[in-house]
This record gives structure tokens, sequence and C-alpha cells, in this order.
């Protein structure tokens, strides 16, 4: 369904972005895969290549403006991106008191800048060929602000905020384009706060006893669901989170 189809997913060492490039090399695409993991790129790039898949690894910080400018002229010119999934993203959480701002800039340079670099690197190549679809995962915390995750929620509505903005400019050029908002997902993220309390309360309300939250396959399969409409339909927004998740 998707062969011939040029996708670069960020963020696809482990996650949502491995389990969507396992995902979408079943479907046919050729991936491009990102992340600033290398050693781990290269493992999951080899057993996807071992099945045909067409794999290419781009180790890359989505928070350098010149890396991402430079990924994306070297893309362009072995042919463009046909699908971008703008994935990588951190949360390192904390009370605003606790004044870590060194980790709020962090999540802004990351969760923001780094997806309209992305964009950047992507966008006037669809446009120019008048064809493209553009999916970025931000959060159920795109909709909602918790304690403690009040940087995270705001670059999540950013997210949100830049993904309907661009879905409005890009309808001209045939490009498409979808925010997915997933809630609690069985990811490293939470391991990537080093608020020792609040990494353990967050850890303990996702993983309480009783308790399902999603898979990182879900979200893959929500991406491809979106990814695969004909091209006259447009899936703005899909929000996902496991049933016993209330907010």
């Amino acid at each position: 369904m998707l062969e011939g189809k040029k996708v670069w997913i960020t963020g696809a060492s482990s996650g949502i972005g491995e389990a969507t490039a396992r995902c979408l090399a079943k479907a046919g695409a050729e991936l491009v895969l990102s992340a600033r993991r290398a050693e781990r790129l290269a493992v999951l790039a080899a057993e996807l290549s071992a099945t045909g898949a067409k794999v290419r690894v781009e180790p890359v910080d989505v928070s350098s403006r010149a890396a991402m400018q430079a990924l994306g002229e070297k893309l362009e010119e072995a042919g463009g991106i046909d699908i971008l999934i703008n994935n990588a993203g951190t949360m390192p959480i904390s009370p605003i008191l606790a004044g870590r701002v060194d980790e709020w800039e962090q999540m802004i340079d990351v969760n923001i800048k780094g997806v309209l670099y992305a964009i950047h690197a992507v966008y006037p190549g669809m446009a120019k060929r008048k064809d493209g679809h553009i999916v970025n995962i931000s959060s159920i915390a795109a909709r909602q602000t918790y304690q403690s995750a009040g940087v995270y929620a705001g670059t999540k509505h950013a997210v949100r905020a830049i993904s309907d903005t661009l879905r409005k400019e890009a309808i001209r050029y045939g490009v498409r384009v979808t925010d997915i908002q997933p809630g609690a997902v069985d990811t490293e993220l939470p391991d990537s706060i080093n608020h020792d309390k609040i990494r353990e309360a967050v850890k303990a309300n996702m993983y309480a006893e009783g308790s399902e939250i999603l898979k990182p396959s879900d979200i893959a399969n929500a991406i491809f669901y979106a990814i695969t409409q004909p091209a006259y339909i447009d899936v703005s927004e899909l929000h996902i989170r496991p049933v016993i998740q209330e907010n």
C-alpha cells in the first residue's frame, strides 16, 4: 500500500518511532530512520533490511538547526520525502518552582524547534511536488495541562497549533497534515523525567495494577490509518487514550 513512498521517521530508535518503522516497512515504504542513538538505529535497520525492506539510517539531533537543514537538503537531493513522521520528543517534567530551566529549554528545543526544523526540511519539496503528508506526534497534553507538566504541555499545545495552522496553509499545495495525540503509551519517555519523585509517580500511575495502557504499535497503526486514506481525505487529528485513562 505504501510501495515507493519515502517515509522519514524521527525518534525512530525506540517506542512509537520504532513501532512505526516496523509497521510501515511491512507496507512497503522506503524508510529513512533518524534519532541520536545511531547504534540502535543500525540494529533496527539491519532487522528490517533482512525482511526485504528498504531502509536508510540518518542519525541526527532534531534540536540542531544546522544538522536538520543539512539532512533535509541531502534527502531532497535523493528525491525528497513523501511522508514525514515527526515523532522525536522528550519529557523531563518537574514543578515550575523547581526551576529546572535547562530542562525547559531541552523540551522547547526538541518538542517545538525539532518539529519545526523537520517540517522546514521537507515541506518546501512537498509543496513544489504538490504532494506529501506531515504527521506530528504531539500528546494528550496538547489538549490539557497537568501539575508538573506545564512546560511539556506548553510544547505540545504548540505542536497542535503549528499542525493546524500548517494544515490550513498546506491545502493549496496538496500536502496533508495530521496531529496525533496519544495518551499513556508504554515507551521510554517517562525515563526522561529526571525529578525522582515525579518520575516514580508517573510510572506508578501508568503501570498501576489492573491498568492497560497503549502499546507503541497502537499509535503506529493509527499513523498507518492516517497516511493511507485517499488523497481527498485529511485526517487532521487523532486523540487516542487507553480506556482506563480519564484525563
